[in-house]
């Protein structure tokens, strides 16, 4: 039986709050819309118990992560301020599940990105600095 978007929504909210892994919703997924709508719910869930957005995260930008995933393009989410960490500062044990960690660089830009399709002039041109950052990535997914 296929999930509706708020059903899979619903099951990876609860993974997180009960800090258990569930099993791949990747099948339940009719595609990209529909895997983008359910986290465009649980961020709007997030924002409405208080979690406020800082900005912005990219992922899979190797093309070589990219096959390794079985995927075609970057993906992209949203990042809270509770996500963030300064140097030093401690992570919890018991808020990421399945941890991996990533060399990654921060974008801190001064203004905002309007256009529907940046370029890369665009992005220069909104930058305000770069910095070294570490990921902790997490996985919900057994």
């Amino acid at each position: 039986m296929t999930q509706s978007t708020s059903d899979i929504a619903e099951l990876l909210w609860q993974s997180e709050q009960r800090f258990q892994p569930i099993p791949p919703v990747r099948h339940d997924l009719s595609g990209l819309a529909m895997a983008y709508s359910v986290q465009l719910l649980n961020t709007e869930r997030s924002v409405a118990e208080g979690r406020r957005r800082v900005g912005h995260k990219i992922g899979l930008t190797s093309q070589a992560v990219q096959r390794q995933l079985g995927v075609d393009e970057p993906d992209y989410g949203v990042l809270f301020a509770d996500m963030c960490l300064i140097d030093g500062e401690q992570i919890p044990a018991l808020r990421v599940l399945q941890p991996r960690v990533e060399a990654e660089v921060a974008l801190v830009l001064d203004s905002d990105l309007t256009k529907d399709e940046p370029t890369i002039v665009d992005l220069l041109k909104a930058l305000g600095y770069m910095l070294p950052a570490i990921e902790v990535v997490g996985s919900r997914i057994t």
